[in-house]
């Protein structure tokens, strides 16, 4: 099993395992900068290369087109401020450094306000292949390429907005279709031509590959299907819905999400596809 994910934004009452030694982001400086030890970069640099190999010919071409603009370091972690010149540039967008767990408020009020959030810290040698925790990698890898393109924009601020007015058991729902969409999201329904643009995927080298292999369920985009499909934070995904084009997501903006979501509420969960213990 190897994922990696930002549910810790959307489940603000994950805790994590008493066994396991939590993660602390690290604070900038008045400068901004924030210093890293030489295991740090270290670790960067190799998961950086390992998913180099990876993504070539299995991501979305825009996101490929993002992460040349971004022109990330290869031997050290990129300061916030680097990113934030592109995102600037391209689509209004900036990060903003926060722990490894926010509110479902906060993460809401940060996208609405075109800030997407990034926890500056990076896993550890142990959490190599898996971490439930979003960090650094996965946020500036996983999102940020995505994040120079309008439509992956527009999806983002809009989510925001809506999550700002949601009640507490829409923003369930809600964190269901960022899941399925910004997390674990795949587009093209031509198995010869389906990319990867969740992520959560593109920050996980073994999910990677996983994910457009024939072992997984690949289901078409239907958002009220979307909303209404459980999914688990610490298991590799069962199922992955397709959108068309990336432009879709611009669709899916304009559509009545809410009036789905109050659907999706009133029908009910599908049964999951996995055990049932510890599902959203």
């Amino acid at each position: 099993m190897n994922t990696t994910n930002s549910s810790a934004h959307l489940a603000a009452s994950y805790l994590e395992s008493p066994q396991k030694q939590p993660y602390v982001s690290h604070q900038p400086n008045s400068d901004g900068h924030i210093a890293y030890s030489d295991d740090e970069h270290f670790m960067w640099q190799t998961l950086l290369e390992r998913q180099a190999k990876q993504i070539p010919n299995r991501a979305c071409s825009a996101y490929l087109d993002g992460l040349t603009k971004l022109q990330l370091p290869t031997t050290q972690i990129p300061q916030l401020a680097t990113i934030d010149d592109v995102l600037q540039a391209t689509t209004g967008w900036q990060t903003a450094a926060v722990p490894a767990l926010i509110s479902f408020g906060k993460f809401f009020k940060l996208l609405s306000q075109r800030r997407f959030p990034v926890a500056t810290f990076i896993r550890r040698m142990d959490d190599m292949d898996y971490i439930e925790e979003p960090d650094i990698f996965h946020e500036i890898v996983g999102h940020c390429p995505l994040l120079t393109h309008p439509a992956f924009a527009a999806f983002n601020e809009t989510y925001g907005k809506l999550g700002l007015n949601a009640s507490k058991e829409e923003r369930w729902f809600l964190a269901r279709l960022y899941w399925f969409t910004i997390e674990f999201g795949l587009v093209g329904h031509a198995t010869k031509d389906r990319k990867i643009y969740g992520g959560g995927i593109l920050s996980s080298p073994s999910e990677t590959l996983y994910a457009l292999s024939d072992t997984p369920e690949h289901r078409a985009f239907d958002l009220l299907d979307v909303l209404r499909t459980p999914y688990r934070i610490d298991h590799i995904q069962p199922i992955y819905y397709v959108i068309d084009e990336l432009d879709t997501l611009f669709d899916i903006v304009d559509s009545d999400i809410m009036g789905v979501v109050k659907q999706a509420m009133s029908l009910g969960l599908f049964e999951p596809t996995y055990a049932r213990d510890a599902n959203c």
